[in-house]
């Protein structure tokens, strides 16, 4: 977590992003693992929601910072993958439309209501462009979230959703 430091959203990008005395912001760094980016989105989001609980903006920041000022920050072996800006906004946030339950799960129609109300919420988690990459299976008892096609972040977005629905359901997902 970096407090008081307006270097990272002092840039073009920044700007084109729409980025106006962002000073706070949340670091997504940490070991090399082949899950990396999921656990940057699950954990991530985690964070993000608890700020949105007490009454801080968040935004998933992929691109428009300036990443060479933040990398100067990433001690030696460890990765970096994006920020979470947080603070104040202009605004809350902007509702964008997204796709229909039917669109993300698969299942044989009869869901049970824990996996209607994970979907349900996976359905409201932010993704990179707002793409919703992903789809939903019902196995048995079970519900299994994977990233369909290719979109940016997708990986990190397949992390923010699985903890959507997790949240959501009170169920584990794979």
């Amino acid at each position: 977590m970096r407090y008081d430091d307006a270097a990272a959203f002092d840039s073009k990008m920044a700007h084109y992003g729409s980025f106006r005395n962002v000073n706070n912001y949340i670091i997504l760094k940490g070991d090399n693992c082949p899950d990396f980016e999921e656990k940057c989105g699950y954990f991530g989001e985690k964070i993000v929601l608890k700020a949105q609980m007490l009454g801080l903006n968040t935004c998933w920041v992929a691109l428009t910072f300036n990443k060479k000022m933040v990398k100067k920050l990433i001690p030696d072996g460890e990765r970096f993958s994006m920020v979470i800006a947080l603070g104040y906004g202009a605004t809350a946030g902007v509702l964008h439309k997204g796709k229909n339950y039917k669109a993300v799960i698969i299942s044989d129609g009869s869901e049970p209501d824990w996996f209607r109300a994970g979907a349900e919420a996976a359905l409201l988690a932010p993704t990179a462009m707002n793409q919703q990459k992903f789809k939903i299976e019902l196995q048995g008892q079970k519900a299994v979230i994977k990233v369909a096609g290719f979109g940016l972040y997708s990986k990190t977005d397949l992390g923010i959703v699985k903890y959507h629905f997790e949240a959501a359901s009170g169920k584990k997902v794979k």
